[in-house]
C-alpha cells in the first residue's frame, strides 16, 4: 500500500524527489472499517490523512442533529480537520470512514518536521491546500447558484463514481438536498 503514497508524492514533485524514504516513513498505515468513526468533533484532530483506498466522510451536525457533510473524500486525496490539526483546538467536524479505508497517517510533530526539513513536502503541501481551497470555493459557489436538479447533474458530471459507490442518503447530504427529494429527482434523470 505504501506504494500507492509513494507514487502520489512523486506525481507531485517529480519522479525522484530528495529525501523520499524519510517522507514516506513519517507515515503509519492505517484501516478503517466501513462506518469507523476517525474523529469526532470536539477530539484534538491528530492527523493528516491520505486515502490510499476507500471513502472518507467530513461532516458536522445541526442544531436538529442533522448531518451535514461538508466533503466526501477518496482515493489519491488528502483528509484531516486542519483547524484543529493546526492549532490543537478541539475539532469542529467528524470523520467518518463510508466504506473500508486503507489510509497513511501523519501526526503533527512529524508533519512539522517534514515541513521544517524537507522543503518538498511543503511544497506539496501547498499544493494540497491550494486544491482543496479551491475545490471547496467552487462547490460552496456553483451549490449556492444551482438548483437540487442541477446539482445532482453537477454531482454525476464531475464526481460519478459517488452516484455507484454511496447511499442516497450520504450523497443527498453532500449536495445538501433532502433525501427524499433527491431520489424522486434523480429518478427524473
Amino acid at each position: 500500500m505504501i506504494e500507492v503514497l509513494r507514487k502520489h508524492i512523486t506525481g507531485r514533485l517529480g519522479d525522484d524527489p530528495d529525501n523520499l524514504e524519510t517522507v514516506l516513513s513519517s507515515f503509519k498505515h492505517i484501516t478503517a472499517k466501513r462506518n469507523e468513526q476517525i474523529l469526532q468533533q470536539g477530539e484534538i484532530c491528530r492527523y493528516v490523512y491520505f486515502i490510499a483506498k476507500g471513502c472518507l466522510q467530513v461532516y458536522v451536525y445541526d442544531k436538529d442533529f442533522n448531518e451535514t457533510t461538508r466533503d466526501l473524500v477518496t482515493e489519491d486525496n488528502w483528509c484531516s480537520e486542519l483547524q484543529s490539526f493546526g492549532s490543537g483546538n478541539p475539532a469542529i467536524e467528524n470523520i467518518r470512514a463510508v466504506e473500508p479505508c486503507e489510509l497513511f497517517a501523519i501526526d503533527r510533530k512529524a508533519f512539522q518536521t517534514m515541513m521544517e526539513t524537507v522543503p518538498q513536502f511543503d511544497k506539496m503541501y501547498k499544493q494540497i491546500l491550494e486544491a482543496s481551497y479551491a475545490n471547496s470555493v467552487y462547490r460552496i459557489n456553483t451549490f449556492v447558484a444551482l438548483s437540487a436538479l442541477d446539482r445532482i447533474k453537477w454531482l454525476m458530471k464531475y464526481r460519478p463514481m459517488l452516484m455507484t459507490r454511496l447511499s442516497s442518503k450520504l450523497i443527498a447530504s453532500y449536495l445538501g438536498i433532502n433525501k427524499d427529494v433527491f431520489s424522486r429527482l434523480k429518478s427524473k434523470l
